[in-house]
């Protein structure tokens, strides 16, 4: 849907998740992961583009932008980990606690029905039994590893699309509780998956967020 506005799209899956997933390992982590980025804007010489970064992945984001912060025009945080301007390591914690321990033997913790059902209750029908088909489990180490940026960083353009059913508090973000917002924002009235369940709503938006 973005390339029917004129917009190249360029996809990435991190290793050790999607089809990717044969590469799990428990040495991949945040380190991986910006690398995994680092190299598609590489070899697709991409320059003065928009990175978007969903959920866990704003981490990425975040540090992929400090890093390629000379090429990276704005980061669009989807429903996602916002980094504070500060240079001092954020983002680690141990998602155990919220979702209960990985299974015995796994490197990561499975989408179950019940995680759905907390944070994207909209995804419903084909659509939850395609997402549950493909779904991979999220490697604890992406989410255990923090990330340190740079001043570079202060040079960054952000802007933010929030979920209003995905069960963060929408209002009090915007209103600055939980952080100073540093650029435009939209509000979708969708769960955790607006690509799934939003994509028309979630392009128009993204399309209007770089301008």
């Amino acid at each position: 849907m973005l390339g029917e506005r004129g917009h190249e799209a360029y996809p990435v899956t991190l290793t050790g998740m999607g089809d990717r997933v044969h590469l799990a390992s428990e040495s991949v982590g945040m380190d991986t992961a910006v690398q995994d980025v680092l190299n598609v804007i590489k070899f697709n010489d991409l320059n003065k583009f928009v990175l978007v970064g969903h959920s866990f992945a704003g981490k990425v984001a975040a540090a992929v932008a400090d890093r390629a912060h000379d090429k990276v025009e704005k980061v669009v945080y989807v429903d996602a980990f916002r980094p504070e301007r500060v240079t001092t390591p954020q983002g680690g914690f141990d998602p155990s606690g919220e979702f209960g321990p990985p299974p015995k033997g796994s490197l990561g913790i499975p989408l179950t029905e019940a995680i759905i059902d907390r944070i994207g209750k909209d995804v419903q029908g084909s659509n939850r039994t395609w997402m549950m088909s493909m779904a991979t489990p999220w490697p604890l180490k992406l989410a255990k590893d923090p990330i340190t940026l740079s001043k570079n960083y202060d040079r960054v353009k952000e802007a933010y699309v929030f979920c209003s059913q995905s069960g963060d508090p929408v209002d009090e973000i915007i209103a600055g509780k939980w952080g100073k917002l540093e650029g435009p924002y939209k509000v979708i009235d969708s769960g955790h998956w607006p690509m799934i369940t939003k994509p028309r709503e979630l392009a128009e938006g993204l399309a209007a967020l770089a301008r």
